[in-house]
């Protein structure tokens, strides 16, 4: 049964409807989560009414986005350029073996698992790269971002994209057994700025050097994900307010309170370098051992045709949205806007020399 608002008959001989106070009938769906006193009926149409975009639907964005849809988030949209493979099922909690086997975007994975979770929701999966040309039409019209990327770059567009249009955003991260989180309310609070003025890419362990546990995962997200309730349903008093930070295999956790920067050069001098610098033609993916091609003007391919140009260089498989064709030691992925995965690299200028050779330029 879909959530909705009704209003409830007055009896006769009471005061006209209009006057008296509006309550509302909710789904049992969401009865225990109305019993909290927080949340209540009122909480909860603000959720039915609230519009979340998750960007990176990994570890991360995957589990926030199930917790989201099963509470009752009205609209979710989830943005991710990459597939599901096997390796992502020990920490990916909404996809299974049959996605890795048909090597379903992440996106429309996630659209077709929440549809399926609570009918309620209107679950969006959009099949992109974040970049600083496309970030603010994506984000653009919702009330709250989640980070579920694997980058600095991209989250460094998402601050600014935030502060610039005054959305809330929450950050979170997490390798091995270490997670990482911090709430951001433009205007109110530090953004990802003050706490890092230059991106730290290279300084860092990743998924692919140090690896990763599901715990982790599940540790980070909830906190991303309680945080969201607070602020969807009307009680930022009761955001945590600082830097959280655990390894849950050490059995470690540290609270760090981070004071907004008055030189910061995002939130308060308002300059935004990431949103308005040139986006990039190539990014190397976290745990991946791969590099990400696309064009600076997209377009849209034949898969068909591309399959069958492939086939004759190596076995090839795909679907509606990508082919994928292996050519030893490499692995290539094309979608249909024409962005790649060229997986057996690190090196941007190989991988860019591969897709003029396979896809052409």
């Amino acid at each position: 049964m879909a959530f909705k608002t009704v209003r409830k008959k007055s009896p006769p001989m009471e005061m006209p409807m209009e006057a008296s106070a509006e309550k509302f009938v909710v789904s049992e769906k969401y009865s225990r989560q109305i019993l909290f006193a927080p949340i209540g009926p009122e909480g909860q149409e603000r959720l039915r009414q609230a519009k979340v975009v998750i960007v990176g639907c990994g570890a991360l964005g995957a589990a926030q986005a199930s917790m989201l849809a099963r509470a009752g988030v009205g609209r979710l949209r989830i943005i991710d350029r990459d597939y599901v493979e096997e390796s992502n099922l020990q920490r990916q909690f909404l996809f299974d073996e049959s996605d890795a086997a048909q090597r379903l975007p992440k996106a429309v994975a996630a659209e077709q698992k929440l549809r399926r979770i609570n009918t309620d929701v209107q679950a969006e999966g959009v099949i992109a790269d974040v970049q600083a040309a496309n970030i603010e039409d994506l984000t653009g019209g919702f009330d709250l971002i989640l980070d579920g990327t694997d980058n600095f770059e991209t989250r460094f567009l998402l601050n600014d994209t935030a502060v610039k249009h005054r959305i809330p955003w929450i950050y979170g991260a997490v390798v091995s057994s270490y997670g990482i989180t911090f709430t951001i309310l433009p205007d109110h609070t530090a953004c990802l700025s003050c706490l890092l003025p230059s991106s730290p890419v290279g300084l860092q362990e990743t998924c692919d050097t140090a690896g990763v546990i599901g715990p982790a995962v599940s540790g980070v997200s909830t906190i991303q994900a309680s945080e969201a309730l607070k602020i969807l349903s009307g009680h930022e008093e009761n955001l945590h307010g600082k830097l959280l930070s655990f390894d849950i295999w050490q059995n470690r956790l540290q609270q760090l309170t981070c004071p907004r920067d008055p030189a910061c050069l995002t939130c308060s001098k308002r300059q935004f370098r990431y949103l308005e610098g040139e986006a990039p033609t190539h990014i190397s993916m976290c745990g991946r051992n791969s590099v990400q091609i696309h064009q600076r003007d997209s377009r849209q391919l034949n898969l068909a045709a591309l399959k069958e140009r492939l086939a004759q260089f190596g076995p090839v498989q795909g679907n509606a949205y990508l082919v994928q064709c292996r050519l030893d030691p490499y692995e290539f992925t094309v979608f249909q806007d024409g962005r790649a995965i060229i997986k057996g690299t690190q090196d941007p200028g190989l991988a860019r020399s591969l897709y003029a050779r396979y896809v052409g330029s």
